[in-house]
């Protein structure tokens, strides 16, 4: 059998991501809940990259803050919050693109708009991750799924494209 020699490909991901009209984010009553959870715990937190490593921060950017990320749901695909029927309550616009049916079959007890906008920007939605596993070439807005859960086995799996 022939060994195939170590080797890197270069990938490229281009898709369109389709938010539903919302509201700016500064005017959701649970956007205060983000920055208080953010104050608390940002000076006691970890990547949780190097978390789920075992406290492994070797390929950790520790030279910049930790970045908050919402791990299931940002807040701008929650939709159009506002009193739809008039009955003094938020409702969730029908054309929102959460499903509150599929977030509470994951998530029991999430099932109105008010308990999603709350955990939205809860702990159970909300994990802290260096910049470089948030935003950088390997982190989660940056590689596909697969790639980023098998770089948390396979160390520098993930490298920045050289211009």
């Amino acid at each position: 059998m022939e060994i195939v020699p170590a080797h890197q490909q270069k990938f490229t991901h281009r898709y369109m991501v389709v938010y539903p009209d919302h509201q700016p984010r500064e005017s959701d009553p649970h956007y205060k809940d983000f920055h208080a959870y953010r104050r608390k715990h940002v000076d006691t937190a970890k990547c949780q990259f190097s978390v789920d490593r075992g406290g492994d921060e070797s390929e950790c950017d520790l030279d910049h803050p930790l970045e908050l990320h919402h791990a299931f749901i940002e807040y701008a695909l929650l939709g159009n919050l506002r009193d739809i029927d008039g009955d003094g309550d938020i409702d969730l616009d029908p054309s929102s693109a959460v499903d509150l049916a599929l977030i509470a079959a994951d998530f029991p007890g999430i099932d109105t708009p008010e308990e999603v906008g709350e955990w939205i920007n809860s702990a159970d939605n909300l994990i802290f991750l260096c910049r470089k596993h948030h935003r950088g070439a390997g982190g989660v807005h940056s590689a596909a799924y697969s790639s980023y859960v098998a770089s948390q086995y396979v160390r520098n799996m993930i490298l920045p494209v050289e211009k």
